[in-house]
């Protein structure tokens, strides 16, 4: 029987593929079989309890660890560089074990100014009912990190890029300053994926994924992933985890390990058509602004350039028309699929300001540059010519461009 040979030095295409297989095969599957039972039997008393004490690493029940799972989560590790993972339910559910598992009462979060709308509620109403306190900045600028800081904080907490913006934060930066005041750094990766970015390299104490995104790659099902480097870190996240309930489910991670098997194919290509559709966009003249982190003139295009190996699959633009304008051009798109989420093969487009970030008050969205007529475009697969007459004939509906036909 051949053994499944695993080396730091693969590049992240064969190690997407390779990584993350057990440490003996059963009968020579190539496949990592799904181990779908609750529990595990001991041989013996005395196994059992090496097991409950750890002495053992062998499995005792699903919740606390499971061979399928425990794959997937050497697979993600090794592909963010880090020296452990841990799967969880849904992307929340790891955002919930970072912040549970590392904050007390009496500590300060300090978080990204724009951020996934559901992470931006946690921090906001439910942490202060267990007197956690948080409050929000613009990550772009160290500076204004720096003097944000209190006494009591604990954690900075970012997306880069950020949803749904796409603005771009220096994690090197920021890195040195909670290094120097011994404050963990989290970084929600789930936009760049770490075939593009691997933000633990750069400084990072901790990468939270939503693996329900780009790495399962599929839109069929939830998981997130929790990627460290301290063994004590480490320890406190498990345990939230499984004193919450919140781990994941073998059938879970073996589809999402299949997803994450083509990764680097998925990305790269949704990366190309991400950044002939922004060009494209840019110059049409329905649309009012692009952001997209490969255009040179994007604020943050230089620091993506230097920390990422690609711009990414995700952009934003502003559909001339307002509100109206953004219903109007969503309503009539026919490939491109209206639905949240991203990641997918599939191109999914969505209206950030009443869909994902509706919960956050209009002036918080404003100060964060989501207003009415943003419009997020998460780039799939599909032949990009096809993507593009399909935003083309979807722009020219709305009302001010029916309005100027009419006028011509």
């Amino acid at each position: 029987m051949q053994d499944r040979e695993n080396r730091p030095d693969w590049g992240r295409a064969t190690a997407a593929i390779h990584r993350g297989g057990l440490d003996g095969q059963i009968f020579g599957e190539v496949s990592v079989p799904i181990f779908q039972t609750s529990t595990f039997a001991f041989p013996s008393v005395e196994a059992g309890a090496a097991r409950f004490s750890g002495k053992d690493p062998g499995y005792v029940y699903t919740r606390l660890g499971n061979p399928t799972v425990r794959a997937l989560e050497e697979c993600v590790a090794a592909l963010e560089q880090g020296a452990a993972a841990h799967a969880a339910a849904t992307g929340m559910a790891a955002i919930g074990a970072v912040f549970l598992g590392l904050l007390s009462q009496g500590d300060h979060v300090l978080a990204g100014d724009c951020l996934y709308g559901p992470t931006h509620m946690v921090i906001k109403r439910e942490l202060p009912r267990f007197g956690i306190s948080g409050d929000f900045v613009d990550t772009t600028n160290p500076q204004l990190v720096a003097e944000a800081i209190r006494p009591n904080t604990r954690m900075v907490f970012l997306e880069t890029p950020a949803n749904p913006t796409l603005s771009i934060t220096d994690l090197a930066a920021i890195a040195r300053i909670t290094r120097e005041r011994q404050i963990f750094l989290a970084v929600d990766n789930t936009f760049a994926t770490p075939h593009l970015q691997r933000p633990l390299t750069l400084g990072a104490d901790l990468v939270v994924h939503s693996l329900t995104k780009a790495l399962n790659g599929h839109s069929d099902v939830l998981g997130g992933m929790v990627v460290v480097n301290d063994a004590e870190i480490s320890k406190k996240i498990k345990r939230a985890l499984n004193l919450f309930g919140g781990t994941m489910d073998p059938h879970q991670a073996w589809l999402i390990l299949r997803g994450v098997r083509t990764l680097a194919l998925r990305v790269e290509k949704a990366c190309a058509n991400a950044a002939k559709l922004a060009d494209f966009l840019e110059k049409h003249p329905r649309v009012h602004w692009v952001r997209y982190p490969g255009l040179p003139q994007h604020p943050g295009h230089a620091i993506a350039r230097k920390q990422m190996d690609g711009f990414g699959s995700m952009l934003c633009f502003g559909v001339k028309g307002g509100l109206e304008g953004s219903k109007a051009f969503l309503n009539r798109l026919r490939l491109i699929t209206l639905a949240v989420s991203l990641g997918g093969v599939e191109s999914l487009i969505q209206h950030p300001a009443s869909m994902t970030h509706a919960g956050l008050p209009r002036e918080e969205r404003l100060a964060a540059g989501i207003d009415d007529e943003m419009v997020r475009l998460s780039v799939g697969c599909e032949d990009v010519e096809d993507l593009m007459a399909d935003l083309d004939q979807a722009l020219w509906a709305t009302p001010a461009a029916e309005e100027k036909l009419l006028q011509d």
